[in-house]
Order: structure tokens, then C-alpha cells, then sequence
């Protein structure tokens, strides 16, 4: 049984139907990407999937139903979101922002999470007592991704990370998240633009049009289909 299971998915924004139909899978320890051009649906289906937006279909998370469930209740189950835009709280420090990603946790570990994400991601670690919204796009994205994970998540939904981000700190950014689905066997559903280096990342992947998922695959069968290329990774071959 699949970690997340997404049937028959409909979802929008008031009588806007921006989702139709869309099916999806992610198993628990994969990375999975979701590819798409501007408005394709991509950043409403993680949205819907962790409950933002009204949404009808079956969404089925660790074996249960959450189509009903609040997003709070889906951070308590498993399920952290990092949204477009990275959505840190800027006149909070890091350190208050990796806090505010452990609230459902109790226990008195909390801070020794901090400290090792403060290992893996070293400039959070420079900046602990400074802003949030005074750091670079690249810091705030290493801060979002690190605070969703401070619920120890089983799934993260990570929406656009390379959005606005140099070349270089996109690859910076991807490598840490590699890293962690490896070490930590957390899921990730990512949402990008950057088909190759998404492609590089995930296992498998969703080719998302007008709302509904026109192709699937392995990220090697849609780096070679001709027309994924064409589309989304510049004609490359």
C-alpha cells in the first residue's frame, strides 16, 4: 500500500475547477515530482492534497482517509508543506521558526533537532538568532524545508523550491533534500519548473496539463520521452 494515494482528485478556487481528476501515488521513502508548466494545476494539487482548498476524490495518507481532515490535523498524522514562496515567518529568528515546525512534538528533544538541522544546513546555524525575512531567498529555503521537517514528517509536499533561487543554490538546495530522503527515509512530492534537476532527484514523476495527469512514468522514461523534452527540458537528448 501506497504512503499517499490520490484518486480521481477535484479541487479549484470558488466555481474555478482547476483540478480534473488527477491520480497519483507516492510510496513511503520515495521521492516523486510533479512536472507542469504555469498553471497547469501543480501548486493547487499540493494544496489540495494537504487540505488548504476544499477538494473531492480520495486522499488516501497512511492508510486513511484525509479528504475531511484539517491541515493541522495532517501535520499531527504525517504530512509537512512547503508552500510556494517558502512561507517562513520574518520577524521570527531561525531559531523561533524551527521551533514553530515542532508544535505538534512534545519532548524535551526539540532543541537537539535544532542543533543537527543547524549541522546539515550551516548558514541556518550562522543566522539562529537573526530574522528570518533578513536572510537571502536561499537561506528562507533552507529554513522552510529544515522547519518542515522538524515534525519528523513521513511526507513532505515541497512546492517550487528552486523558485527565484541562483543556479547554484538550487543545487545546493536539491542535494540537502537528496540527502535527507536518504538518510531520514522521508517521502517527498515535489512540485517544479526545473525539469532536469527534478528529474535528477525524483525516482518517478507526473506530467501535469490543464489539470489532469497526461503522462507518468520513471524520471528515466520521462528525461528520454521526446516530447518531455521538448516541452520541459529544453530539447535536450
Amino acid at each position: 500500500m501506497s504512503l499517499l494515494e490520490v484518486t480521481d482528485l477535484h479541487a479549484g478556487y470558488g466555481i474555478v475547477d482547476v483540478l480534473r481528476g488527477v491520480s497519483l501515488t507516492v510510496d513511503e521513502g520515495e521521492a516523486v515530482v510533479v512536472l507542469g508548466a504555469n498553471g497547469a494545476g501543480k501548486t493547487t494539487t499540493l494544496r489540495a492534497i494537504s487540505g488548504m482548498i476544499p477538494r473531492t476524490g480520495t486522499v488516501q495518507f497512511a492508510g486513511r482517509s484525509i479528504v475531511k481532515s484539517r491541515p493541522d490535523a495532517l501535520v499531527r498524522a504525517g504530512m509537512a508543506h512547503v508552500p510556494q514562496g517558502r512561507g517562513t515567518i520574518g520577524e521570527l529568528t531561525v531559531r523561533e521558526n524551527l521551533e514553530v515546525g515542532a508544535y505538534t512534538r512534545r519532548g524535551g528533544d526539540v532543541a537537539a533537532d535544532i542543533e543537527q538541522w543547524f549541522q546539515v544546513f550551516p548558514r541556518l546555524g550562522e543566522r539562529r538568532d537573526q530574522p528570518a525575512g533578513s536572510m537571502s531567498g536561499g537561506e528562507q529555503q533552507m529554513l522552510a524545508i529544515a522547519r518542515a521537517f522538524m515534525s519528523r514528517p513521513k511526507l513532505v509536499l515541497l512546492d517550487e523550491p528552486s523558485l527565484g533561487l541562483a543556479p547554484l543554490v538550487t543545487r545546493e538546495v536539491f542535494d540537502r533534500v537528496s540527502e535527507l530522503v536518504r538518510d531520514t527515509g522521508t517521502a517527498v512530492l515535489v512540485v517544479e519548473q526545473n525539469a532536469n534537476l527534478a528529474l535528477d532527484f525524483a525516482s518517478r514523476g507526473y506530467v501535469l496539463e490543464s489539470g489532469a495527469i497526461v503522462t507518468q512514468g520513471t524520471a528515466a522514461e520521462l528525461a528520454a520521452d521526446t516530447s518531455i523534452r521538448d516541452a520541459y527540458l529544453g530539447g535536450a537528448s
